[in-house]
């Protein structure tokens, strides 16, 4: 019986360290195509279509959280995606990188984060090295997906297109 419960106790002990060692996967995206009018415009209808892509192909990633900053077309880039995972969507602050960083750092599952043209090649940059910079998306471009796998050891970032997927 006692050998019965030390080998017990070591599983479970080894079951705890395998799961913090887990891999977790990264999905930093732009919005999706916006209405051209207003400070806060919704999507266009494209971008709705877009948006919906989005959510088919993480559909099997097992999202557990949705990141998105706090406008229109960001939530609504996000929406689709977090309604079939089952989450809500989570409002962050982009003008704060490194927090957003520690965050993402220290949950776990996979997750999502909506930004713009200017803070997603930033966020993903914070996660290779310096020589392997992204630059900045022009205002046409809304294609990428940044795939982030994070591991104990160090992390990688691919960029691919939807079209990828």
């Amino acid at each position: 019986m006692k050998n019965f419960i030390l080998l017990f106790s070591f599983l479970l002990i080894l079951g705890a360290c395998t799961a913090q060692n887990s891999p977790k996967t990264l999905y930093i995206v732009r919005h999706a195509e916006k209405q051209l009018e207003g400070k806060d415009p919704e999507l266009a209808y494209v971008g709705e279509v877009r948006a919906k892509k989005l959510a088919q192909i993480l559909e099997k990633e097992a999202i557990k959280r949705v990141l998105s900053t706090d406008y229109i077309r960001t939530r609504s880039t996000a929406s689709p995606t977090a309604t079939a995972a089952g989450v809500e969507v989570e409002v962050y602050d982009p003008k704060n990188q490194e927090a957003l960083e520690a965050d993402l750092r220290s949950s776990e599952g996979n997750i999502l984060v909506v930004g713009h043209s200017n803070t997603v090649s930033q966020l993903a940059n914070t996660f290779v090295g310096e020589d392997d910079n992204f630059a900045d998306l022009t205002d046409l471009e809304y294609d990428f997906i940044y795939v982030v796998t994070l591991k104990k050891n160090g992390s990688k970032v691919v960029r691919k297109l939807y079209k990828d997927f």
